[in-house]
């Protein structure tokens, strides 16, 4: 599978980690890397190699870890952990620390996109 990423460069997505409906998974999958190819910060974090050379890679990581605790999650889930998880992320790969309130509002959208495709299916 592929993903356009914001700088018009196809991102590979690794396949699934877990048993659900297909297309659900490949629809969260896609709204979550949706998502992140549209956060400056994280694209800026990337395009500049802040976590490295391999920058782009640790983006893949952190889209997967997102994929991975919406489906392993089995109590509900909250806003601020999913906050909490974007900045440990970003802060451990990336070694920085963003406080324009994108953070947030990028794990409102990925629990929207979320409770949206629980919705649908």
């Amino acid at each position: 599978m592929e993903a356009m990423g914001r700088n018009g460069v196809a991102a590979v997505l690794p396949p699934p980690s877990h048993q659900q409906n297909p297309a659900m998974v490949f629809a969260l999958r896609q709204g979550i890397w949706n998502i992140l190819s549209k956060w400056d910060a994280l694209q800026m974090a990337v395009e500049n190699k802040w976590g490295g050379t391999d920058s782009l890679d640790k983006s893949h990581q952190l889209a997967s870890d997102i994929e991975s605790w919406f489906s392993k999650s089995k109590a509900p889930q909250s806003v601020e952990d999913l906050e909490s998880l974007l900045h440990e992320s970003l802060l451990l790969s990336f070694n920085t620390e963003i406080e324009d309130g994108s953070i947030e509002e990028v794990a409102e959208q990925l629990m929207v996109l979320h409770e949206d495709l629980q919705g649908n299916h």
